[in-house]
């Protein structure tokens, strides 16, 4: 097993092609291949509905109990 680690860009269209030269002509691979955006990328999208609500809470009873206040801020120079 050879790991290839490699960073490319992507087209115009949004796909990613690869050329991955391993000099063993007419042989058959199994292949993986794990995508993750370069740290810092700007293009950063959220799945669909993540932020949609799972539910709701219908009791009338329910209530939230006071929070601690917050520590001071740190002042920088």
């Amino acid at each position: 097993m050879q790991t290839i680690q490699t960073r490319e860009r992507t087209g115009s269209d949004g796909a990613l092609s690869l050329r991955i030269p391993l000099g063993h002509p007419d042989t058959e691979f199994d292949v993986v291949v794990i995508v993750q955006p370069k740290q810092g990328a700007e293009s950063f999208e959220l799945p669909q509905n993540y932020f949609a609500l799972l539910g709701s809470i219908d009791d009338e009873t329910f209530c939230t109990h006071p929070q601690p206040a917050l520590p001071p801020p740190v002042e920088f120079e």
